[in-house]
């Protein structure tokens, strides 16, 4: 499991939602589909690279359904995200590389992807609320994904 440090926390706002990302990086490396539910809120915004265009929170049925397809673990990796956290409210950005191995004939997996992220403070603690991750495409005609990109 690769992870990067995002910032030098200087808050305790910042380190307990660094380790809210932290948390999820690990629970993909674990194929542990309700602790990657558990980071976001019930009726969190996202926008995955799955269809459809939006999902409300995180199904961790789904989510392990999506981890068993997998031979090697899934693993991310956060580089040059931005954090900013404001009272009940932060925002991040950057790029996330998932690597892994998918079981079947799509086989080894490894891409950089755009990410960002936004997070809600609960009474227990900070949530995910909101996240987007995209992958640019080429624009020649040929709709090909840019996985050969690197931040």
């Amino acid at each position: 499991m690769s992870t990067a440090t995002l910032q030098v926390p200087a808050t305790k706002d910042e380190t307990d939602i660094l380790n809210l990302l932290e948390a999820r990086h690990r629970a993909h490396h674990d194929k542990d589909g309700a602790a990657i539910a558990a980071t976001y809120a019930s009726d969190a915004a996202v926008f995955s690279l799955a269809p459809p265009l939006t999902h409300h929170g995180v199904d961790p049925k789904e989510k392990q359904a999506w981890l068993d397809s997998w031979a090697t673990p899934v693993d991310l990796e956060s580089r040059a995200f931005k954090l900013t956290v404001s009272g009940d409210f932060a925002f991040s950005h950057g790029f996330l590389r998932l690597s892994g191995t998918k079981k079947g004939a799509e086989g080894k997996a490894d891409f950089w992807m755009r990410s960002t992220v936004c997070f809600e403070r609960h009474g227990s603690g900070w949530h995910i609320v909101h996240e987007h991750v995209s992958v640019p495409f080429y624009m020649d005609g040929a709709l090909r994904p840019a996985f050969d990109l690197q931040p």
